[in-house]
């Protein structure tokens, strides 16, 4: 399965208001744009990190993504699944909204992972921002970046902020990843392995081979063969095996 691991920076909408505080805008003068990505495929050690100032054409103080959002495209046309944190709110949409204004075609389809969902749907956590669950599962957390500044350093076109930046978005999908080890044994809707990697007998979730038969499991109409994997602890089940059904004269 190809499994892409993705996290997206994007610069602020700039506009008109008459105050500061809960105000309307009266007018765009920049749309937000995807200024750094951070991406890493699951199962290889390396995280890549690019942003607008490594695509040829850049200006320092002027924002262009487009050269970036073509790299992002052929990214996620590779994907089988793509995973991120909030992803489905936020990065798919983002990415999305950006192969319009470009005028490019959609991607081949994917199916996503959402580990925000994930934690949403499993516990009540704290909080289920990715920082605060690094820190509550002890995996790590999220590198400080002094706040909206190195946005704005950024957009000015600042070599230190932009390579600060690209070291914050790898940190992101690094932690993701860990996050993700963590919940994945607990998602209730992960994408199968097997279907991906045309497999019958391994993990749904991880795709090992060290699964356990572990009794039945009621259904409706019937019951269905428990399984545990050995690795990740998550559970899976077999065919339905239907009741017979059977006639009580009276």
């Amino acid at each position: 399965m190809k499994l892409l691991l993705i996290d997206l920076e994007t610069s602020p909408f700039l506009g008109y208001t008459w105050g500061k505080y809960d105000q309307t805008v009266l007018a765009f003068t920049e749309y937000s744009q995807i200024i750094c990505m951070s991406w890493k495929w699951y199962g290889e050690p390396e995280v890549y990190a690019m942003a607008l100032p490594d695509y040829r054409g850049y200006k320092k103080g002027k924002l262009n993504d487009k050269h970036l959002v073509k790299h992002l495209w052929k990214l996620l046309d590779r994907a089988e699944v793509v995973m991120g944190h909030n992803a489905d709110r936020f990065d798919v949409k983002v990415a999305n909204a950006r192969f319009v204004f470009h005028n490019l075609t959609p991607p081949s389809p994917y199916q996503t992972i959402d580990t925000k969902k994930i934690a949403k749907r499993v516990g009540m956590f704290p909080s289920n921002k990715l920082d605060d669950l690094g820190q509550y599962f002890h995996v790590g957390k999220k590198m400080a970046t002094g706040g909206f500044d190195l946005w704005q350093d950024c957009m000015k076109g600042d070599d230190a902020a932009w390579k600060k930046m690209k070291a914050y978005n790898k940190q992101d999908v690094m932690l993701l990843e860990e996050v993700y080890k963590r919940l994945l044994p607990w998602a209730p809707t992960h994408p199968n392995r097997n279907v991906f990697d045309e497999k019958t007998m391994n993990c749904p979730r991880c795709g090992s081979h060290k699964v356990q038969r572990r009794g039945w499991r009621a259904a409706a109409t019937g019951r269905r063969r428990a399984f545990q994997c050995q690795d990740c602890g998550g559970w899976s089940s077999g065919q339905l095996v239907q009741l017979e059904e059977k006639v009580i004269l009276r």
